[in-house]
């Protein structure tokens, strides 16, 4: 076989490989978020192997991005477990987002945006507009409305012009329940979700409008309070859990109030 045969052949593997553990990790997400990987739990990696149909390669794969991601912890005798947060975990969390998006937003509005990225951002925001306009919000509404307000979080990462600030980010948001929609499933079973969401699409205006007036200090403090929504949905499922619709609800330990002293 010809040494160009052969690298062909190495990279159809290595493809093949990644795409196997892009599939052993979006289904061992879902397991975890779904509670039937609970939390504490050791990962077997031949279980997985007879569970999946696959082998051990892309599995190992799958955990140790998972372990990025912060939904596994590596064990000191080897291997992986599920990890369970805190609370003020989650919070901290929340807080690092907001913090990175108001420094996004502040660049921006400092450094100045493209026409045709404000106006991009403005459709988004139109299309979550028709959306809440319609009243009543289904799954389908909810879900629209997840992928519309993660585009425009995106857009306004972008708007900063840094590819450090963009990065950190999307390495904040990665983390377990921080993303810009980490806690909206929780307002499908809240009587008042309609009115929530109002509220943040009201934000979104005036953060967008902070910066193509190029006022810094106002975008940047707005951008900061419009993730203190997420920790009051935070809030409502720590509140009662069992009804808070939120896939991995069950990882997130509840918070006693304990004196200073006492910790």
């Amino acid at each position: 076989m010809s040494a160009p045969s052969v690298r062909i052949q190495e990279s159809e593997a290595a493809e093949e490989g990644g795409s196997q553990a892009v599939k052993a990790q979006q289904r061992l997400r879902e397991w975890i978020l779904a509670g039937d990987l609970p939390g504490g739990s050791r990962i077997a990696e031949l279980a997985l192997v007879e569970r999946l149909g696959m082998s051990r390669t892309p599995i190992r794969a799958a955990l140790m991005r998972l372990g990025q991601e912060g939904l596994l912890e590596a064990l000191s005798s080897g291997g992986y477990a599920v990890r369970t947060f805190s609370e003020r975990e989650v919070a901290d969390a929340i807080e690092l987002r907001g913090t990175l998006e108001g420094l996004a937003a502040r660049l921006a509005a400092e450094r100045g945006v493209r026409p045709a990225v404000l106006k991009q951002a403005t459709e988004c925001l139109d299309q979550i507009d028709l959306l809440l306009r319609q009243g009543a919000l289904d799954d389908d509404s909810f879900s629209a409305y997840v992928r519309l307000n993660g585009q425009f979080h995106k857009l306004l990462s972008g708007m900063a012009d840094s590819a450090v600030l963009a990065r950190e980010i999307e390495r904040a948001s990665s983390l377990p329940f921080a993303s810009a929609s980490g806690f909206v499933g929780v307002q499908a079973h809240n009587p008042d979700a309609r009115d929530m969401l109002m509220v943040a699409q009201h934000q979104h205006r005036q953060v967008l409008d902070a910066i193509a007036q190029r006022e810094a200090g106002r975008a940047e403090a707005l951008m900061r309070e419009h993730s203190r929504l997420a920790r009051h949905n935070l809030g409502l499922v720590m509140q009662n859990p069992q009804q808070g619709g939120m896939p991995g609800v069950q990882l997130i330990r509840t918070q006693k109030n304990t004196p200073l002293s006492q910790r």
